[in-house]
């Protein structure tokens, strides 16, 4: 019967392991294979050229700058929209009325596409007429550029992300607080332990798990950070927010150099594995209870 049970689970992922392999694991050895040559669109000799690209990206100022901001972006973001959520999502799981409604309410930006959000968020942050700056002139704050200041237009990215990504989550940290027996938290009280206490010594460990679901595909997903520096402000001001898929794009497809991007979405795509490596190395313990 197990076996049976086997071959029907492989049956049923047998076209999904088909378009992986064809759609994903293809196009990975392929731009793998790609990085290796001088390979020009409009060129119709490409010439194997060896480990020159990565040679060269190695040297490129423009590359190491669109990493540490990627970086930067990706902390900021990551921690912002697991606080947000867990906030979120312990504020929603309690006792109150309208709790379907709240959690409705603020899961609804996940549903606007990246086109809408950056127009939106344009708008916010405008210098002479955003909205944020409207309500900061009542405390005397005079106009801030928060998309052509350089020391602000990564975090007004990040904040920008936070408000339209934390949404999902919200509902993952829903479901592991859901997921904590109730006994533990009856014991807790028997024992005389306060809110604070419960949160930090039951709630927060217990959650371990979803929080490392959670900033794994966080950091997955804001490495390749690319609309909203593309729809907000196209990189600018200067090369101030080029992120590393911003710049590929640019690599790519402005200057056609296939074989250059490639390296840098290998480079990339090293990158993220490592700092997942790091993750589960450091929250990937396994929880009893």
């Amino acid at each position: 019967m197990k076996r049976r049970e086997a071959i029907a689970a492989y049956l049923f992922l047998l076209p999904f392991l088909a378009f992986f392999a064809v759609f994903t694991v293809r196009a990975v050895i392929n731009a793998v294979q790609i990085s290796f040559y001088e390979y020009q669109i409009l060129r119709p000799a490409r010439p194997y050229i060896g480990f020159d690209n990565y040679l060269e990206l190695f040297n490129d100022d423009i590359w190491w700058q669109s990493l540490e901001q990627t970086i930067i972006f990706t902390l900021m973001t990551v921690a912002g929209t697991s606080v947000v959520a867990l906030i979120s999502a312990v504020a929603v799981t309690q006792p109150i009325k309208g709790q379907g409604f709240f959690r409705v309410l603020l899961y609804m930006p996940s549903l606007f596409s990246v086109g809408a959000v950056g127009l939106i968020w344009v708008w916010l942050l405008n210098t002479q007429y955003g909205v944020l700056n409207y309500f900061l002139s009542f405390l005397g704050v005079r106009p801030i550029g928060w998309l052509s200041d350089p020391n602000l237009v990564v975090p007004s990215l990040s904040l920008t992300t936070v408000w339209w990504t934390f949404g999902f989550p919200m509902l993952i940290f829903i479901a592991g607080l859901q997921g904590i027996p109730e006994t533990l938290y009856e014991a807790a009280r028997i024992d005389g332990a306060n809110g604070r206490q419960v949160f930090f010594r039951i709630t927060l460990p217990l959650l371990r798990p979803t929080i490392l679901f959670v900033t794994v595909t966080g950091v997955i997903a804001h490495f390749q950070v690319y609309g909203q520096p593309f729809i907000m402000t196209t990189g600018g001001p200067g090369r101030e927010s080029y992120t590393v898929i911003y710049y590929l794009y640019q690599i790519a497809w402005t200057a056609f150099r296939m074989g250059y991007g490639a390296a840098i979405a290998v480079v990339l795509a090293l990158i993220i594995a490592t700092v997942t490596a790091i993750q589960f190395f450091f929250i990937g313990r396994r929880v009893e209870y």
